[in-house]
């Protein structure tokens, strides 16, 4: 297997890389879309992400990665299990971190009839996709904004239910698809639509560096990586374990953080000052303020967290100020000086 370039060895890009983090902390949060400049490490970091993720356990078998833990919902590969429900035979896995390519037909992405089998045997049976392969991971789209408007519904489909049906040829299969989903693209290729831009959890915009420093520091690590690439995972291998085990900590204690009555309050009085729409900006800004504080050790949600997190929770939430060329981050800046600082 090739090496990939180290999370922990990203140069600068603080709010993707923090973004990425955040949402395999808490995957309810809901995904990570990321736009910006061509060659600014976008696919690097999402990519690289996967060497910090913690194995999963497994149903042996299971095309789907079901959890031993949790009763079946995908067939009888799944049902050998034991008085309890438990699953009598298991794996560990990595965390699956599957790319969505562009060219990628229906059938690859959802699933078809396996048409080997049933020419060699005369039995269909069905042939999963990569939305199988993604559950309980990440699904990755580069150039998501390019991506067909069939496999747009699709996804918007999956990502509401939490599970994905196909029917065709015979074949009647529901199983579990549930992954943070990630996403990045150039704006000046096309917009998103936003029925897919409201799935996204996170938004976060990146830009070429422009300090001489960061750039030079750039040319020279991916130059080591290129040379000797085992040599230059090795040597960023303890940065690596520290990140993995914060990401395993912040994990177990996320959801056992207290969110203080004035926190919650001061996040909806935000969100109204800037007109976003229904009450999922809400509920993403205190995740992602949740997944920040376990990130940073804190005992509590604060203040301080929710504006950390709230350009990147609300930016893509807001509707559009054709008078306003500070853009998103700027409104949300100027809201929270009016709301926190009044």
């Amino acid at each position: 297997m090739a090496d990939v370039y180290p999370f922990s060895a990203i140069v600068g890009q603080t709010a993707l890389k923090r973004a990425l983090m955040m949402a395999a902390v808490d995957p309810a949060i809901g995904g990570v879309l990321v736009f910006g400049d061509r060659g600014t490490g976008k696919s690097t970091a999402v990519r690289a992400l996967a060497g910090l993720l913690p194995p999963i356990r497994v149903v042996r078998g299971c095309p789907f990665h079901c959890d031993p833990q949790k009763p079946s919902a995908c067939g009888s590969d799944c049902e050998r299990r034991d008085a309890s429900g438990h699953a009598t035979y298991t794996d560990v896995i990595s965390t699956p971190v599957v790319d969505l390519p562009l060219g990628a037909t229906e059938d690859r992405v959802v699933g078809a009839l396996d048409l080997e089998h049933a020419l060699t045997r005369g039995e269909k049976r069905f042939e999963p996709g990569l939305l199988a392969r993604a559950n309980r991971g990440f699904l990755y789209i580069d150039e998501i904004n390019l991506l067909e408007d069939n496999l747009v519904d699709l996804l918007l489909d999956v990502a509401a239910s939490g599970e994905n049906l196909v029917e065709r040829e015979g074949l009647s299969v529901r199983h579990p698809s549930r992954f943070v989903l990630v996403g990045s693209g150039n704006p000046e290729e096309g917009e998103l639509r936003p029925q897919l831009l409201d799935r996204f959890g996170l938004s976060v915009e990146v830009r070429t560096p422009t300090v001489l420093a960061e750039r030079v520091e750039v040319i020279k690590r991916r130059a080591a990586f290129d040379h000797d690439p085992a040599a230059f995972v090795e040597t960023w291998a303890e940065e690596q374990a520290r990140l993995s085990r914060l990401l395993v900590t912040a994990s177990q204690v996320v959801s056992q953080l207290p969110v203080p009555d004035s926190t919650l309050e001061a996040s909806a009085r935000l969100c109204i000052a800037i007109g976003s729409d229904g009450l999922r900006g809400e509920l993403t800004l205190m995740r992602a303020a949740r997944a920040a504080a376990a990130l940073e050790g804190a005992d509590e949600v604060r203040l301080s967290h929710v504006r950390d997190v709230a350009p990147m929770a609300l930016g893509h939430r807001m509707r559009r100020d054709p008078l306003d060329e500070g853009g998103s981050t700027a409104r949300i800046e100027r809201a929270m000086l009016e709301v926190f600082d009044a």
